[in-house]
């Protein structure tokens, strides 16, 4: 054991050594490549000095050409700032080396000429600076940050380093600051792009270009300042050839081809000028090498922010085709307008899922107003478009398109506004989503939520029918037997027995049309509603089952009509009345209430409360409550849609629906819907059925058509002591009655029927007899499909709903009578299908 427990411990120090070893090995390798990579610097440095000296204008340390210093800059920003040390050595055996200046000035000088260097690329790597050179600002930050401002801090400190040491008198400082920056400017913009731009080589794409480039730059170059008996103004005119060079490679090769044609340009130019030669040659060296400088800063600086720019232009480009593709291949339909001002909008471009979404081409839309989609379906659409576009806001809705077919499609449309310049608003993007199947999947929603509200209450309505039904079905029981046994006694007894029946008649038609208020299917109609009706319909409703749990108080106050759909908000408040019901448990109703309030909140809106005394919500639940499926009620008691769809319902309409809740203490359920304008009325043209005073001032020819044989038999009874009634129960048979020439003063005409319709009948009517299809009275139990709801909102003539009052249907033959003369039939009228001979 002590055996194994000795190998353990050495093997952990062996473990130990070779991870020191490595750790060691690795400090090594670093410290060698630093120290090769600042040796190589600084051999650089050197090499660059040597040339820059032989053209030295003050005395023998000052040159108005010093290549090192773009040596300098270039490695510390591609290698880091901690290269320095490369910098300071070759700088000191430049000056203590190559001009015997003193130890203590080279050493000043040296520390200036690293100061500069690393101060230049730390500004460069501060502002993000990007050493490809493809942006303007990194050629704005490297000319006038690095390379003008940075270099003043070696001219000077330089500069007073050397009249400090004796080897510059004072007389000469300021020009030797001069022509110092000018030097380390020079070098800056002329070895430092070139070093950045080519730290990772690629190969030209167009050898062919960059060769002819090449030579053609070289040929300038070398006949500009190097050929003698040339005359100075040929030489000055020639020059400016070498413009087009710089800016031909900055164009088509970007700042790899335009740095390294500045810095041949440069080397030619300098070469020329310091042997007497080109046209900046005028025997004075120092003048001339300064002249030079500014024709070789304009070109260095004009090659590199035309680069620059091309290359952030073809960036630009290829986002913009790439935007342009990725427009045109999305789903989503969508149009780029220019504004024109006067919040006019010109269509410049649409994609291939605009054109096939409202069935239109390109070329239909291009160039045309972006509403011209919508055609005439939103008018209130145009008004809102124009009112984003004068004040610049986005615009979320829901609109109608109508497509080059005639069809009509839903769409949410975003509009969005595009500033191009930064400052105005320029364009205008709008995409456009089908939601065509959203919205109908959300209407079958609403639908099976409102059929899971009935139902819930479906007991309690049976039970409210059945109590009426009862004692019709009694009394009309009685009043058979006393008719049978006759005498007056039991005449009066029928009486009385038929009157009841009549009162629980009239309280099943109630039921039954609070019923047909909460479960209409679809209903998109919109009209002045008035939210005081609209309450009791949904209390009788949910009464009865609440009636086991709570006490129901209804609370009325001044409220604003609203203008909305009467059954979507007759949704909500029973949805609100089922929720309120099921919070209450059951066997205590005098302890618990739930109260119905309504009023007019302090901005003029119309408010509903809806309140209970039940469980109330947690806290942590309560943000949930809106949620679609979200329930925490028991299986069968809840599908979790209820609270959702309402509060959908509420934002469509304009308005909120709020909740206050806290556990144990019940909830409060606010509905705040803004009141209709002024000047807004109910969009429902048709007269409504009231019951008016019977004239009996004359007999008419009244026609029955109904497919409930026992109905027609009793509207036959009901007038026939009045009028000379006809009665069929099938649509073709009426058409054909009037095809053979019988004229009747009133048509009395069931909507929902079997093979032909009333609609059907009346569209024939007016093909083929328009003067009675004008006194056609219709009698619907309800439009439960769109083409029925449709035709019932396109007509003018009078709709009696069933079951109708005896009263309203006499006095509406009537009136029917009052409005024109009596048609004489030819022949006397035979009664069809059960009616009689007149």
């Amino acid at each position: 054991m002590a055996t194994i427990g000795t190998r353990r411990v050495g093997g952990r120090y062996l473990g130990g050594w070779v991870i020191f070893g490595l750790l060691r090995a690795r400090i090594r390798a670093f410290n060698v490549r630093y120290l090769l990579e600042v040796l190589a610097l600084a051999l650089v440095y050197l090499v660059a000095g040597r040339l820059g000296l032989l053209v030295a204008t003050v005395g023998s340390n000052v040159s108005p050409v010093w290549p090192p210093a773009g040596v300098a800059l270039a490695t510390l920003v591609l290698r880091g700032p901690s290269r320095w040390p490369g910098v300071f050595l070759g700088a000191l055996c430049v000056n203590y080396g190559l001009t015997q200046t003193p130890l203590p000035a080279s050493l000043g000088v040296a520390v200036a000429a690293t100061l500069s260097a690393v101060a230049g690329s730390l500004l460069l790597r501060r502002v993000s600076f990007d050493a490809s050179l493809g942006r303007i600002r990194d050629a704005v930050w490297l000319c006038a940050g690095a390379g003008a401002a940075c270099t003043s801090i070696s001219s000077t400190l330089g500069s007073l380093s050397l009249m400090l040491g004796q080897v510059l008198p004072a007389s000469e400082l300021a020009h030797s600051i001069w022509v110092w920056w000018v030097g380390d400017m020079m070098g800056v913009l002329v070895m430092a792009p070139p070093l950045l731009a080519l730290r990772r080589p690629r190969r030209p794409r167009k050898w062919g270009e960059a060769l002819l480039l090449a030579g053609l730059t070289a040929v300038l170059g070398a006949a500009i300042f190097m050929l003698s008996g040339v005359g100075l103004s040929a030489k000055h005119a020639a020059a400016f050839l070498l413009f087009p060079m710089s800016a031909w490679a900055a164009l088509r090769f970007g700042a790899a081809g335009a740095a390294p044609t500045t810095l041949f340009i440069a080397t030619a130019a300098t070469i020329g000028t310091a042997s007497g030669q080109g046209p900046f040659s005028s025997g004075h060296m120092t003048e001339d090498l300064l002249v030079l400088q500014l024709f070789v800063a304009v070109t260095a600086v004009t090659g590199l922010l035309v680069a620059a720019a091309s290359e952030e232009r073809k960036r630009a480009m290829e986002q913009l085709q790439l935007l342009a593709t990725t427009v045109r291949g999305v789903h989503e339909g969508v149009l780029i307008a220019e504004a024109l001002g006067q919040g006019l909008l010109r269509t410049v471009f649409v994609n291939e899922a605009l054109c096939t979404l409202v069935g239109h081409s390109r070329e239909d839309l291009v160039g045309r107003d972006p509403c011209f989609v919508y055609g005439d379906q939103e008018p209130e659409l145009t008004r809102r478009v124009k009112s984003a576009v004068i004040k610049g806001e986005p615009l979320c809705t829901e609109v109608t398109v109508t497509r080059k077919d005639g069809s009509l499609l839903r769409t949410e449309v975003l509009l969005s506004p595009v500033r191009a310049t930064g400052e105005d608003i320029t364009h205008f993007v709008a995409t456009h989503r089908d939601i065509t199947a959203t919205k109908e999947l959300q209407a079958r929603l609403v639908a099976a939520e409102r059929v899971a509200a009935v139902g819930t209450l479906a007991a309690g309505v049976g039970h409210e029918i059945n109590n009426p039904l009862a004692y019709l079905v009694l009394n009309l029981e009685a009043a058979s037997r006393s008719l049978s046994e006759g005498g007056l006694p039991a005449a009066r007894d029928a009486l009385s027995g038929v009157r009841g029946a009549l009162e629980g008649a009239e309280r099943i038609r109630l039921i039954v049309k609070d019923l047909q208020v909460f479960s209409r299917q679809g209903d998109q109609e919109r009209g002045l509603v008035d939210l005081n009706a609209l309450v009791p319909p949904a209390v009788r409703i949910v009464s009865h089952a609440l009636r086991h749990r709570a006490r129901v108080v209804e609370e009325f106050g001044p409220v604003p009509r609203v203008l909305g759909s009467e059954a979507r908000l007759g949704q909500v408040l029973l949805n609100l009345l089922v929720n309120a019901m099921q919070a209450i448990s059951e066997g205590s109703p005098t302890l618990n209430e739930v109260r119905v309030r309504t009023s007019t909140d302090a901005s003029g809106r119309a408010r509903v409360d809806v309140m209970d005394t039940g469980a109330g919500i947690p806290t942590h639940i309560l943000p949930r409550i809106f949620e679609p499926f979200f329930t925490t009620k028991p299986t069968g008691e809840g599908t979790g849609l209820g609270l959702a769809i309402c509060q959908q319902v509420v934002r469509a309409h304009g308005g909120e629906l709020e909740v206050r809740s806290e556990p144990g203490r019940g909830s409060v359920f606010s509905v705040l819907l803004p009141g209709a304008p002024v000047q807004v009325s109910s969009p429902s043209s048709r007269p409504v059925a009231t019951p008016l005073p019977t004239s009996r001032g004359r007999r008419g020819r009244v026609l029955v058509v109904d497919d409930e044989p026992r109905l027609a038999q009793s509207m036959r009874l009901l007038l026939e002591p009045y009028h000379d009634i006809v009665t069929t129960t099938r649509g073709s048979e009426a058409l054909a009655l009037v095809a053979a020439g019988h004229r009747f003063d009133v048509i009395l005409c069931d909507l929902q029927m079997p093979e032909v319709d009333g609609a059907t009948v009346f569209r024939r009517l007016c093909a083929t007899a328009p003067d009675q299809a004008e006194r056609v009275v219709f009698i619907s139990g309800g439009a439960y499909t769109p083409e029925s709801r449709a035709f019932m909102e396109s007509v003018t003539n009078r709709v009696l709903e069933k079951p109708v009052r005896p009263e309203v249907l006499m006095a509406t033959v009537d009136a029917a009578l009052s409005d024109g003369g009596a048609l004489v039939d030819p022949e006397p009228v035979v009664a069809i299908a059960g009616g009689s001979r007149h």
